[in-house]
C-alpha cells in the first residue's frame, strides 16, 4: 500500500530598519587602530586648515601637500572605519583582502612623507610664534598617525597571508 506525503515549506522573512552596530569591532586591535587614525587625522586636518596661510605662495607647498594627504586619508579611513562598524560582513571580509594591506602601506608612505616635509619646512623657515607650534604639533601628530598606518599595514599583511 502506498501513501502520499505532502511536504509544505513556509519561508517568512522580516525586514528591520534598525541600524545594527558591530560593537565587537571596537574590541579588536585593527578597529582601535582605525579609530585612532580617524581621530588623529581629524586633529591634523583641523590644525593644518585653521593655521594655513592660504597657500598663495609657492614656499608653502609642503603645507598644501600635508593638508591634502591628511584630508585624503581622513576621509578614506573614516569610510573604511564606519563600513566595518556598521557591517559585520565588511569587517570580516575586507581585513582578509589585499586592499587593506595596500591602503595602509600607501597611507604610511604618503603621511610619513607629508609629515616629514612639513616638519623640515617648519624648522627651516623658522616660523615665528603663531605658526610654529601648531604646524610643529600637526607634523608630529602626522608622524604618529603614519606609525599607526604602518601597524595597520603589518596587520593587513598578516591577515592577507593568514599568519
Amino acid at each position: 500500500m502506498s501513501h502520499s506525503v505532502t511536504i509544505t515549506r513556509t519561508t517568512t522573512s522580516t525586514t528591520t530598519s534598525a541600524l545594527l552596530i558591530n560593537t565587537g569591532y571596537f574590541k579588536t586591535l585593527p578597529g582601535l587602530l582605525k579609530l585612532a587614525q580617524v581621530l588623529l587625522g581629524a586633529v591634523c586636518v583641523g590644525l593644518a586648515a585653521h593655521y594655513s596661510t592660504g597657500f598663495r605662495n609657492y614656499g608653502y607647498t609642503s603645507e598644501l601637500f600635508y593638508l591634502l594627504m591628511v584630508t585624503t586619508f581622513l576621509i578614506a579611513s573614516a569610510c573604511l572605519f564606519f563600513s566595518c562598524l556598521f557591517s559585520l560582513a565588511t569587517a570580516t571580509i575586507i581585513s582578509k583582502t589585499l586592499y587593506e594591506l595596500m591602503y595602509h602601506a600607501i597611507g604610511f608612505i604618503l603621511l610619513l612623507a607629508a609629515s616629514a616635509t612639513l616638519l623640515v619646512q617648519v624648522n627651516n623657515k623658522q616660523y615665528r610664534g603663531y605658526y610654529y607650534e601648531p604646524f610643529l604639533a600637526a607634523s608630529i601628530i602626522g608622524l604618529i598617525n603614519s606609525a599607526l598606518y604602518l601597524l595597520s599595514a603589518i596587520f593587513g599583511y598578516r591577515n592577507y597571508r593568514g599568519i
